[in-house]
């Protein structure tokens, strides 16, 4: 008996579930994968051995969690969304991989695109289909390509 809902067709490795967590169709969790409580992991989702997720998280559909990546309580990861970990990615070679760190409440549009090493801050939200290619300070909105600082967002 677990403490979270694991869709029938989901393949849950991690003993690191949170209670409430729900758990979606054709979601691939690895073992050593660490997701807090109350998270809504939405279908097609996959999420490698070193990742770390907070409380309350939504991941919707069609999203990869790389080894690396952390994301604090609160965070909303839209649809699509693309994280990257690899610096130089060369097939069948070496690599060097830099995670991704998304802080508590923060807000990652659908198609979004995050590279390696880059930080988002608290309460930040990253616009559908922008392209993130440095850190994204707290309580900020950026779009673009490259991302940039539209506005200010109050606490």
């Amino acid at each position: 008996m677990t403490d979270y809902f694991k869709h029938e067709t989901a393949i849950v490795e991690s003993k690191s579930i949170g209670r409430g967590t729900r758990v979606w169709a054709f979601t691939h969790i690895l073992s050593g994968a660490q997701i807090g409580s109350d998270c809504n992991i939405c279908d097609h989702v996959f999420i490698e051995k070193d990742v770390i997720i907070g409380d309350r998280v939504t991941v919707k559909s069609g999203v990869q969690l790389w080894d690396g990546l952390r994301v604090e309580s609160d965070v909303f990861i839209g649809p699509n969304a693309t994280f990257t970990n690899d610096v130089f990615p060369r097939s069948k070679q070496t690599f060097e991989l830099m995670g991704i760190h998304l802080e508590k409440g923060a807000s990652i549009g659908a198609n979004a695109t995050i590279l390696p090493g880059v930080r988002i801050g608290r309460n930040s939200m990253v616009g559908a289909g922008a392209v993130v290619t440095k850190n994204v300070p707290s309580n900020t909105l950026v779009t673009g390509n490259p991302a940039r600082i539209v506005r200010e967002l109050k606490d």
